[in-house]
Parts: C-alpha cells; structure tokens; sequence
C-alpha cells in the first residue's frame, strides 16, 4: 500500500468528522492546534467555566468544551522530555535555564545581586564502575585506544564519538547488572546524603560545631541528573555558600572563610566519605559509593581565557533537564510485562535492555519483597532511577512555579486589556474540567505537523485557550 493511499485512509475520517458542521470544526480545531505552539501530546479536557460579577452575580462570560471539535478543548502537555514533545522541553529548558541564572547572577526573581562574590562551583558527582564499558573520545576530542588489553576484556578500537557500541559492556555476563540498577535506585538517596555530610565537612574545615555552621553558613545548589551512555545517572550541581540572618529568607554574603578553596575540598571530601550499604542479592557491589571522578570548577563572573562562565553553567544546566534516560538507549516510557521480550522494537539497545530486565526481575515483590520501596517495575524503562532530575535547595533561587505564574499573571493582564469589563478582583471565576485522554490520533497528527498555518486567535477565544 503507498504511502499516499496511508495517509488518506488515517486523514479522510478526522477531517470528515472535524468539517461535520460545514468546516466549522476543522477551522477551530486547527486555530487550537495553532494555540498549542507545536506540543506533540496535547491533553485533551472536557468541561465549563463562567465568569460571574462577585457583587451582582451576573454572568459576564461562559464557555464550555461542548462546542468544541469532539467536545474537547487541547491544551500543552507540559512534558519536561525533548524527546516526548520537543515544543514543552525547550519552554521547560527555558524556564530551567532562568531559574539557575537568577541564582549565579541575582538582580532579579528575588535573589539579590551580592551572591555573584558568593563562592560559587560547578560539581559533578558520578556513578563507580560496573563493568568495563567501551570509551569514546576524551573531552579534548582525543581518539583512544578504548581498552587495550591487561587482566580483563580488550578493545583495541578507537571509538569515535558517535558509535553505537560507547557505553555498552565490554563483557555483558560479568557485567554487574544487579549493583548498577540498585545504584540507580539508591541515586537520590546518595545526594541526600551527600548534601547532609558537605555541611558537616564544611563545619570541620571552619573549626566550629555543626550547630554553629547552620547558623552562620547555608548551601544552597541547584542540580540536575544525566545519564552517561552505560545508562548510569550522574549529577551536575551548582553549589553556592551564602552567609544567614535572623531572618530566613536573606540571602547574604558567607563568613570570610567561606572560600573556594573549602567549598572545593569539603565537595571532595564529602563525596568520598558517602557510603549506603546495598541490599546483599549476591552482586559484586555490596557498597553503594560515588566514583573516583569528582569534578568541581570555580564559576566565573565572566569569561576568559576558557573559564567557567554563568551563563555556561545556566545553559548547560538547562540542557541536561530536558533529557533522560533514552539518551543511553533506553525508553521515554513505563514498559509492562508484555514489553519485556520486544525491547529491541522500542529502539532499546542490548545494555538497556538487560538493565531494564534487571530492574523488573528486581521488581518482583514476591522474590524480592525487601526492595518493594523502590518501585523498580514501575521505574525499569529509567533503569531503576527514580528521583527528579531537576532540583533546588529552598533559598538558591525562585521556583519553576513562580517563572510559569508570571507567564500567567501576562496573558491575565493581556486578557484584562482586552475586556476592560473583567476588572480583577471584581469577578469569580467558576470551572469544572475533567480529563479526557491524551494525544492526537494518526490523522490529527499529520494534519498538526503538516505545516498549516491556522488564523491567529482571535480575542473572543483568548479567554478561553488562556
């Protein structure tokens, strides 16, 4: 069957069901399209709202889904991952890419600007090794030979950066899958640690208790996790020491011997003396640890001669929040028990494959009841990670909910405008919005990337679609 005679047989229905009232549904529909800004997965919801005058109870305005294409009105999906819905990730890597900014440069969203003299570094934490894994180009671009050969498997090639084989064992059966799935499992719960022992090596380095630290130095970061192409998470941190007061949410400058020097050896310190032990399943990894690889890099106020810049930080940051683990190989979503045997379907490499495996076997209440907590069934296509992949300590910066509550509070203003009548305060808004699916279908689809420009929205809709 051609291509052609395909696409009519997924567009013919959705375009005789969207023109059922002489075109009028296919236009509005294609106006929402042109409203969602190029979200792949739009949710679809049913319902109403009314706008009502608070003193007189008059009704101002009222809209409903039901006269709606198919009775539903579609809205952004707000999915974090780029390779779920690229037009959401870049809003969301946006709002990222902000937030870390506000807490590298204040003058803005709160932070004020005294926290550029603050000591500020770039940290990554990583995961230990599991297993020899084929290597790719140094970061200077320089082609190795991967592993030449000593006690272990041998790989005389150099591997150029692109290669599909970067990240994979060199050796599958005496790869460790076990320990690298619960490290995965246990990632979060190693930051945390982390974090609780850089404050007390912090105290050791300033020569005064714990107690007395908390009340005159607080560490405040932002971090995100990556995955490294073994499929194992690892962590990059901005770390920031700032001074306290009586009151809570200051932000003022550290004591004097709050330097880059102690922050840069308590993070190494701090990271080393993290131990978790595993769950005893018979793997090699009883002890759950970070790797040798510690890397920590001062941010700069500008840059020169290669330095680490704010804006650098800002946007590589930002760039690693939108991705996850299908960046090693694996699946952007849950897999369940009929998934299993056609991984390779989904575009899931060998490595991610046996990891994700690992993780349902794991899973399994029944054999291993003791690991119930982690939830690995429901986390095997992240391979056994579970935590957020974009967090702040409270007092670093603002939050992802005050950035898109400005956008809000915009488009409020912009409708306000509009319809002078709907002053603010003086109305009371009543809505009930159900779920209703997830999506285009086939037809939609091509219809929504097909590149038709719809009309712009017009003002009597921009209540409605805001």
């Amino acid at each position: 069957m051609s291509t052609p005679t395909v696409l009519a047989e997924c567009v013919g229905p959705v375009v005789r069901d969207l023109a059922r009232r002489s075109g009028k549904d296919l236009s509005r529909w294609m106006e929402q399209v042109h409203r969602l800004g190029g979200c792949t997965e739009p949710v679809r919801l049913v319902g109403e709202t009314m706008t009502l005058d608070a003193a007189s109870g008059q009704v101002l305005s009222s809209y409903t889904t039901a006269t709606e294409p198919h009775g539903q009105l579609l809205v952004r999906c707000g999915n974090r991952r780029a390779s779920r819905c690229p037009s959401c990730a870049e809003l969301y890597r946006r709002d990222t890419f902000h937030l870390i900014r506000a807490g590298l440069l204040g003058e803005e969203k709160g932070v004020p600007a005294t926290v550029r003299a603050h000591p500020r570094v770039f940290a990554t934490l990583t995961a230990p090794s599991f297993g020899p894994v084929h290597r790719g180009p140094d970061k200077d671009g320089t082609r190795r030979v991967c592993h030449p050969r000593r006690n272990g498997p041998a790989c005389f090639k150099r591997h150029k950066a692109d290669d599909t084989r970067l990240g994979q064992p060199l050796d599958p059966d005496s790869y460790d899958y076990v320990g690298h799935v619960l490290w995965n499992a246990h990632a979060g719960e190693l930051w945390r640690r982390f974090t609780i022992y850089l404050r007390r090596h912090l105290a050791a380095a300033a020569g005064c208790t714990q107690t007395a630290f908390n009340k005159a130095v607080r560490v405040s970061f932002a971090k995100v996790a990556e995955y490294q192409a073994r499929g194992v998470v690892h962590f990059h941190a901005v770390i920031r020491l700032d001074g306290r007061t009586d009151d809570l949410a200051d932000v003022v400058e550290p004591p004097s011997w709050a330097t880059l020097d102690v922050l840069d050896g308590a993070i190494r310190s701090a990271a080393t003396a993290v131990k978790l032990e595993a769950p005893d399943l018979g793997q090699p990894t009883q002890e759950l640890t970070w790797g040798r690889q510690v890397d920590v890099k001062a941010i700069q106020t500008s840059e020169f001669d290669g330095a680490l810049s704010e804006r650098a930080v800002a946007a590589y940051v930002a760039k690693y929040a939108t991705k996850a683990a299908e960046a090693s190989g694996t699946l952007d979503r849950r897999v369940y028990p009929q998934d299993l045997a056609r991984l390779h379907e989904h575009g899931a490499t060998m490595h991610a494959a046996r990891l994700i495996r690992t993780s349902w076997a794991l899973g399994n209440p029944d054999r291993h009841p003791e690991l119930t907590g982690l939830r690995l069934r429901k986390w095997a296509h992240m391979l056994g990670f579970r935590g957020h992949f974009s967090t702040r300590s409270r007092a670093y910066s603002t939050t992802l909910g005050a950035i898109r509550a400005e956008r809000v509070d915009y488009r409020r203003a912009e409708l306000l405008d509009a319809r002078p009548e709907l002053v603010e305060g003086s109305t009371l808004v009543l809505a009930h919005w159900s779920f209703a699916g997830q999506g285009y279908t086939p037809g939609e689809s091509f219809l929504a990337m097909s590149g038709i420009n719809a009309p712009p929205v017009s003002a009597a809709r921009k209540e409605v679609c805001s």
